[in-house]
């Protein structure tokens, strides 16, 4: 791709701290904190990220066909797209590419990956419990090279609710497991829906759910810019005690309140893109073997994420040859009672979690959740 004049690195200390709370030594995820403006914000996490993208994540091949010069016309229509309905997004990922010391065309490229190819390497499989005390819990999936690079990002944006989020380096958060202090969460698959332009990129949509105000405001966004590649979420809303299954792309967003225990496995199980889909065999041994699971009355979200039964394909990834070229990078469990939601982040298949705590609230200030993790 040809690129236009890379942005220079201005001398400043990009605001973030790395935390050092981990619960297991062994940990394979770091956390993070940074605060600030957009720019700001997406200009630590470039630096964070920095050496990652630099050493194994510019070596894949898949970088190499999202950032190659074809996609120059497509990369263009969707720069000009973000830049003038999400101009937050956009500084953002200005602050990301000059933090990476990468061209702008190509740093927006990787964050358009899902909607520049069908095939990104972005798995995942989440399992929803509703009830009185629901429970969202994920596995996130991606490539094997960056095991040992990825972290959680704790975002304290100047104008805007804090964050928490697991993040790829070279990425914006929101496409994979979030957790605002008010109390909203989600947890984000891939959908590969075949043939479909997109007039917005789809990390773009989800990260701009992160900004959203109010549960309400997140779904509207969702119905608003639905002309992206596919994402599937599991949102909670802790305020409502709402579960809802959103899946989105192909120009059409469809919801379903979440009224049994159900696993999604990165295919569309109720868009009307349906049958012009692509969908692997990890992703279809996930599906029947977390559903199998389900209908065994297996209610333990670790028990169902950490499966490895030998028919088929493992629900929990770490084979070096999988097919989809992807392997389980986290685990998060997030459990809501009317007290607290308590959350446990994990690193690998067995021991301890390498973050655990609670958002604590009550009922008449729900909207403004203190915990540790965000004071």
């Amino acid at each position: 791709m040809e690129n236009r004049k890379k942005c220079s690195l201005t001398p400043r200390t990009p605001d973030y701290r790395i935390f050092s709370n981990m619960l297991n030594s062994d940990s394979t995820i770091s956390w993070m904190h940074t605060s600030g403006t957009p720019e700001e914000i997406g200009y630590a996490l470039g630096c964070y990220g920095r050496d990652a993208v630099h050493g194994p994540l510019q070596d894949t091949q898949l970088w190499k066909d999202i950032t190659d010069k074809r996609h120059y016309v497509r990369v263009t229509q969707l720069m000009e797209a973000t830049r003038q309905f999400f101009p937050q997004q956009w500084s953002e990922l200005e602050g990301l590419a000059e933090g990476l010391d990468l061209p702008f065309e190509q740093v927006f490229a990787w964050n358009s990956r899902g909607d520049l190819l069908m095939d990104t390497a972005d798995g995942c499989t989440s399992v929803m419990l509703p009830g009185p005390n629901i429970t969202l819990a994920h596995n996130e999936d991606g490539l094997p090279c960056l095991k040992g690079y990825c972290f959680v990002a704790e975002v304290h944006p100047q104008d805007g609710i804090p964050f928490f989020a697991f993040c790829y380096p070279g990425s914006i958060p929101g496409h994979t497991f979030s957790h605002l202090q008010d109390g909203r969460t989600l947890t984000v698959n891939n959908l590969r829906l075949q043939g479909q332009g997109s007039d917005i990129p789809r990390m773009v949509l989800s990260r701009s759910l992160l900004s959203c105000a109010t549960f309400p405001d997140m779904l509207d966004m969702l119905e608003k810019y639905p002309p992206c590649g596919g994402f599937h979420f599991s949102i909670v809303d802790a305020k409502t005690g709402r579960l809802v299954s959103v899946e989105t792309g192909a120009g059409v967003t469809r919801k379903r309140q979440v009224s049994r225990p159900q696993v999604h496995a990165n295919h569309a199980l109720f868009h009307p893109s349906l049958t012009v889909q692509h969908i692997t065999n990890s992703s279809h041994d996930r599906q029947l073997r977390g559903q199998a699971l389900l209908a065994l009355g297996i209610d333990d979200p670790l028990q169902i994420l950490r499966d490895q039964c030998q028919d088929g394909l493992p629900v929990y990834r770490e084979d070096k040859d999988d097919p989809d070229n992807e392997n389980t990078l986290a685990t998060v469990v997030f459990s809501f009672s009317k007290q607290a939601i308590t959350w446990s982040i994990y690193s690998d298949r067995q021991g301890a979690p390498a973050f655990s705590s609670q958002t604590q609230y009550d009922t008449a200030s729900i909207n403004r959740g203190v915990a540790s993790t965000f004071s």
